[in-house]
């Protein structure tokens, strides 16, 4: 048996298509918000920022354990020329004098090569300090900008919840003037076909944008107003006003 409704509760179902709709775009809004593809860009900006970041601060640690290695040496070279200016001081040996003054002269040069190496291991720990300092507050503003645009990205969804809230309920409250087997035919057809109610206009339907040729124009016609029709190219319940052109 064809379904039949009264045809003011068949035109509710434009008011549901409607809230449907606007669920839809809501939805739709959400998903797309432009902060999304902001914070996407930001999280690969900041993971490069995070790799160099690290690269920098090994190289940072790599220069300070090289100094520590060159300190150690130099404080190695000067102990041993302080022990070997004491024994000189006290040896009454020629042999062991020019033994000694050879060799505080070999720790000399030794001690000279390396705080030559010491500078330009500062130097280059110096720069790459500089670097490293320099990467950091980089990241550190990226950061504080993506902790911004998530604050904007979450307020966005947060007014958004709020009118799905508000569109649920509404929906809700159309939902329920309908005729259960009306409102199921309308659930069916919109689950399918992504429209379940259409609005006959002028002849064109407005869930698919074509104009109906004239033999379903004339079987429309033939319908009796609480027959419940369906759009033959949108399947969606077409709605019949006074603007449909029959």
């Amino acid at each position: 048996m064809a379904l039949k409704a009264s045809p003011d509760s068949q035109a509710q179902l434009l008011a549901l298509q409607a809230s449907d709709t606007r669920l839809a775009q809501l939805d739709h809004q959400a998903k797309a918000l432009p902060e999304n593809a902001r914070l996407a860009e930001l999280a690969s900006s900041l993971e490069t920022l995070r790799q160099r970041l690290l690269t920098d601060t090994g190289a940072v640690e790599d220069a300070r354990l090289e100094l520590g290695r060159i300190e150690a040496d130099v404080a190695v070279v000067e102990a041993r020329i302080a022990r070997d200016t004491a024994r000189l001081e006290t040896s009454a040996s020629v042999k062991d004098v020019a033994g000694l003054e050879h060799e505080l002269a070999s720790l000399r040069r030794r001690r000279d090569d390396l705080e030559d190496i010491q500078l330009v291991v500062m130097t280059r720990l110096e720069e790459v300090e500089a670097t490293a300092r320099a990467t950091k507050a980089e990241f550190d503003e990226l950061k504080a900008t993506a902790s911004q645009v998530e604050a904007e990205r979450d307020a966005s969804l947060k007014t958004l919840a709020s009118e799905r809230v508000h569109a649920a309920a509404n929906r809700q409250t159309i939902a329920s003037k309908i005729p259960e087997d009306l409102l199921a035919l309308y659930e069916r057809q919109r689950s399918r076909y992504g429209l379940g109610a259409s609005l006959l206009r002028g002849g064109v339907s407005s869930a698919s944008g074509v104009k109906l040729n004239e033999n379903d124009m004339a079987r429309i016609r033939a319908a009796a107003p609480d027959d419940v029709i369906l759009c033959p190219d949108s399947e969606a319940i077409l709605i019949r006003t006074d603007e449909s052109g029959i």
